[in-house]
C-alpha cells in the first residue's frame, strides 16, 4: 500500500503519514523524515506521545470531567489534541491555528476529524491570533511550537507570553510544549518567561529531564491559581515516572545555568 506523501514548499520538505505498525487505525505523521504527530483513529483517547499525554491529563483536571471547554490549538499539527477534546469533552468550541496550510490540508485530507467537532481552522501567526483574542475568551490555550532553540522563537518573547495568559479566562491555564536538547538552556528560558507573568506556574515532563542531562519535552502550566490537588492527580496519572515541578523547584529549575 502506497504511503500518502505531500510535498510542502514553505517547510521544503516531505510530509509522510504512514499506519501505525503497532495499532490498528493508529497512524504517524512525519515531515522530513522525522515524526511529528501521531494520531489513532480508531480510539481518539488514545494519545501515544508522552509530551502529548501530559497536555491531556492537565486538561482532565482543570475542569470537571466531561464539560466542554474553550481551547485554543496554537500550532495544529495532525490535531491529536482536538480530536482528544472532542472524544473526551464534547460539545467543546476548538480553533486550531497552523502557519502550514499545505501541511494542514494534506492531514484533514487523509485524516478527517471526527463528524460533529467544531474546530475552527485558521491559518496565520500564533502571535496574530493571540492578538487578536478577547481577553479570556478561552478555558485553556496551548502553545506547541518549540523544538529547541531554532524553532519558532519570535514567539518566544515575554509579549507573546503576556498575550498567552491574556486569552485563559478565570480558572483556566495555559500550555507550553518545549522540546529540547541538554543542558536546556532553551527550556529555563520558556519557564522564565512563563514565571514572569506573576501566573502560578507548574513543570511537567519525565523525571530524568529535569537533570538537565536528557533531550525530549517538558511541558509548562500556568493559571491563576495552581490547585495543589492537581499535582497529586497529575503525578498519578503519568507517564511515570513523572515529575511536577511547582514553587521553589519550578523556579531552581528556571534560573539561569553558570
Amino acid at each position: 500500500m502506497s504511503v500518502p506523501s505531500r510535498y510542502l514548499r514553505s517547510a521544503g520538505a516531505h510530509a509522510e503519514i504512514d499506519r501505525d505498525a503497532f495499532n490498528e487505525g493508529a497512524f504517524i505523521l512525519s515531515i522530513g523524515g522525522a515524526q511529528q504527530s501521531h494520531v489513532d483513529l480508531a480510539d481518539p483517547r488514545n494519545v501515544f506521545y508522552e509530551y502529548l499525554r501530559r497536555i491531556a491529563n492537565v486538561l482532565d483536571v482543570f475542569k470537571p470531567e466531561g464539560e466542554p471547554i474553550r481551547i485554543l490549538h496554537l500550532g495544529a499539527g495532525a490535531l491529536t489534541l482536538a480530536r482528544y477534546i472532542q472524544a473526551t469533552r464534547p460539545g467543546s468550541r476548538q480553533v486550531a491555528v497552523e502557519r502550514e496550510r499545505e501541511l494542514l490540508a494534506f492531514v484533514l485530507e487523509h485524516l478527517p476529524l471526527p463528524p460533529g467537532t467544531d474546530c475552527e481552522l485558521l491559518i496565520e501567526d500564533a502571535r496574530d491570533t493571540l492578538e487578536a483574542s478577547d481577553a479570556g475568551a478561552f478555558d485553556a490555550v496551548v502553545l506547541d511550537v518549540f523544538s529547541g532553540a531554532d524553532g519558532a522563537t519570535e514567539l518566544a518573547t515575554p509579549e507573546v507570553y503576556a498575550l498567552l495568559t491574556r486569552a485563559v479566562g478565570p480558572g483556566g491555564v495555559a500550555l507550553v510544549n518545549v522540546g529540547d536538547d541538554p543542558p536546556l538552556a532553551f527550556a529555563r528560558e520558556q519557564a522564565r518567561l512563563l514565571q514572569d507573568t506573576s501566573y502560578d506556574v507548574a513543570a511537567l515532563a519525565e523525571t530524568g529531564m529535569f537533570t538537565g542531562r536528557r533531550a525530549g519535552n517538558i511541558v509548562l502550566v500556568a493559571s491563576q491559581r495552581w490547585d495543589s490537588e492537581w499535582t497529586s492527580a497529575l503525578t498519578a496519572a503519568g507517564p511515570h515516572p513523572a515529575a511536577i515541578l511547582t514553587g521553589p523547584d519550578y523556579e531552581d529549575f528556571a534560573k539561569l545555568q553558570p
